[in-house]
């Protein structure tokens, strides 16, 4: 099989698998029935828990024997925590979480 080939097939099953996965809710949940209390349950809980991890992933090796790169670490999560509160907008938050750490790092 030539190189094409197969990078076609990968693209191919890639996207095949990627619209299934996009419609099964819609398949499943769609029409008349109501979501199941077990997937709304999941969808309370599970963002602030992947935050959460997140979070610890994040924190877990922060270098507290330099504290420039422990500041703009701890400025940043405490950004994402501010905006977070206040916004409610988990894309703006890590955003600007980010922005602020880029530009931390930089500047210190």
């Amino acid at each position: 099989m030539s190189t094409a080939m197969h990078a076609f097939l990968v693209v191919a099953i890639c996207s095949a698998v990627t619209i299934v996965l996009r419609a099964a809710p819609f398949a499943f949940f769609g029409g008349k029935k109501g979501v199941p209390r077990i997937v709304e349950a999941l969808g309370r809980t599970l963002p602030p828990a992947i935050m959460a991890a997140l979070v610890v992933y994040c924190l877990k090796s922060v270098p507290f024997g330099t504290m420039s790169n422990a500041a703009s670490q701890i400025i940043a999560a405490a950004c994402v925590v501010a905006l977070h509160v206040w916004k409610r907008n988990t894309l703006l938050s890590i955003a600007a979480g980010t922005a602020v750490y880029m530009i931390l790092i930089r500047i210190m």
